[in-house]
């Protein structure tokens, strides 16, 4: 599958939003990818996860124990992948504003890819990461459907993504003045 394969579905999904949009990372962007478009479709989602899977098969050699996703973005597409994984789901949410395992266990040294939707920064893989590495987990790499970054961004393990579609992304107080004129709106899950 690709990038232009994994866009036709958003766009057929109605998930390639254009404006001014306030990022989960705090930054500004003038592309939305509204993935719950995508993923209120099983098959869309079905078609996405399971190429994802396909890659990460191919990129992570030995076993994979566990897939985990990161509360919320990271729940269905962590899901759905490890389905074509063929292991067992779990996912880390925050507490205290921290990501911890909260609802399983996992034994130490347990395989484990973390499955997320969208990687602007990496940021909510890297939280991911850490929290695993408490628990003694061996995080063997990070997969997405969507690189925003095409590749920059640094998720602390080897990043397998679906597909890599570079999107402008700015700070909000350096904005092109065709972005500064449009009112910026925030439709992501995580409050910055």
């Amino acid at each position: 599958m690709t990038t232009d394969d994994v866009l036709a579905i958003f766009r057929e999904a109605g998930a390639v939003l254009e404006g001014h949009f306030i990022l989960t990372s705090g930054l500004r962007s003038p592309v939305f990818l509204q993935k719950a478009r995508v993923f209120m479709h099983a098959g869309k989602t079905e078609i996405l996860c399971r190429a994802l899977a396909e890659k990460i098969r191919a990129a992570v050699p030995g076993r994979i124990d566990y897939v985990v996703g990161p509360a919320i973005g990271g729940l269905i597409p962590a899901y759905e992948t490890s389905r074509h994984l063929g292991v067992p789901a779990v996912w880390v949410e925050r507490e205290n504003g921290e990501f911890r395992l909260r609802r399983f266990e996992m034994e130490e040294g347990a395989r484990v890819v973390i499955v997320e939707d969208i990687v602007t920064t990496g940021l909510s893989i890297r939280e991911t990461v850490d929290a695993l590495r408490k628990i003694g987990a061996d995080v063997v790499a990070a997969a997405c459907i969507i690189d925003r970054s095409a590749g920059k961004s640094d998720v602390g393990v080897p990043l397998v993504a679906l597909a890599e579609y570079e999107v402008p992304a700015y700070p909000a107080d350096d904005l092109p003045p065709e972005l500064a004129a449009i009112p910026p709106v925030k439709p992501g899950s995580r409050n910055i």
